[in-house]
């Protein structure tokens, strides 16, 4: 389009270092709102695969309603969320069972119980459900369900009454797992959540933390979308930029800017001043 309708000579290689100067230009905005990520009281996160010159890698997302911050690294492991997580992070994390987030020094934890949701779906539909695991099923979908509707009507109650069943709910949490289940499926999960029991009803102590982690999921889905169409990056600088301009871009979104214009306004205050504005709040 450059070359033959505008007359414009441009090459691929021009593009990729003007986006490699944009990176270096606007990284100040990325660690800004890394620093807010780290900082805020609620945290969701949420990974998924990535391809760097054909290589198996990972995009991180770590988001709030005000900020989403991505990040693309070899590891789906502890690696990575230690270079994220570069100290103690003070607030509430949401995320998935995945084991590699027990590495994050945190104040507390919410697991999505979506995902435990989801688990025993897929135990019914493609693996066995002799023995007592029927019962099992039962009495955790009870449970769950039993939790997310007392939280919903933390409103309507007495703190008496709600301190009272959220008591009982937690009680029905130990007997389940402290129960002796035959059933190979129900032993597993009740592994999970004895591993995880201080962070399943989290949710039930603060208005603001969810029981899901839906809000990282749908964050996480535009970068899926570009991953689609672009298949990932060619280099680990390409990855990198890739991650700072889609932090910055989703970030702008969120906040109600046009992240086209707000970015031209800023590259022309740092070409006439060499200083980036303030990131808009």
């Amino acid at each position: 389009m450059f070359n033959f309708h505008l007359r414009i000579k441009i090459t691929a290689g021009a593009l990729t270092q003007a986006w490699f100067r944009y990176r270096r230009i606007l990284y100040p905005w990325y660690g800004q709102i890394q620093h807010e990520a780290l900082n805020s009281a609620v945290l969701h996160g949420d990974e998924t695969g990535w391809r760097v010159n054909g290589k198996t890698h990972w995009l991180w997302c770590f988001t709030t309603p005000n900020l989403t911050c991505y990040m693309i690294h070899r590891s789906r492991g502890s690696p990575a969320l230690l270079e994220f997580f570069i100290r103690e992070f003070p607030g509430i994390l949401i995320t998935d069972f995945w084991g590699a987030y027990n590495a994050v020094a945190c104040a507390l934890r919410q697991n999505c119980l979506v995902h435990l949701l989801r688990d025993l779906k897929h135990v019914e539909k493609y693996k066995s459900t002799a023995g007592d695991w029927p019962q099992f099923s039962k009495k955790l979908r009870r449970l769950l369900g039993d939790g997310i509707r007392l939280w919903r009507r933390k409103g309507d109650l007495s703190a008496e009454t709600y301190a009272s069943r959220r008591g009982r709910i937690l009680g029905r949490l130990s007997e389940l797992i402290e129960a002796d289940w035959e059933s190979s499926q129900a032993r597993r999960l009740v592994k999970r959540l004895r591993r995880h029991r201080d962070q399943s009803f989290t949710f039930l102590d603060y208005d603001d933390v969810p029981f899901e982690n839906n809000h990282a999921e749908r964050e996480i889905r535009p970068a899926v979308i570009i991953r689609k169409n672009s298949y990932g990056n060619r280099s680990e600088a390409g990855a990198d930029a890739q991650a700072v301009l889609m932090t910055i871009f989703r970030t702008l979104k969120q906040r109600g800017y046009d992240p086209t214009q707000t970015l031209v306004q800023a590259l022309r205050t740092y070409v006439q001043t060499g200083q980036l504005p303030p990131l808009p709040e």
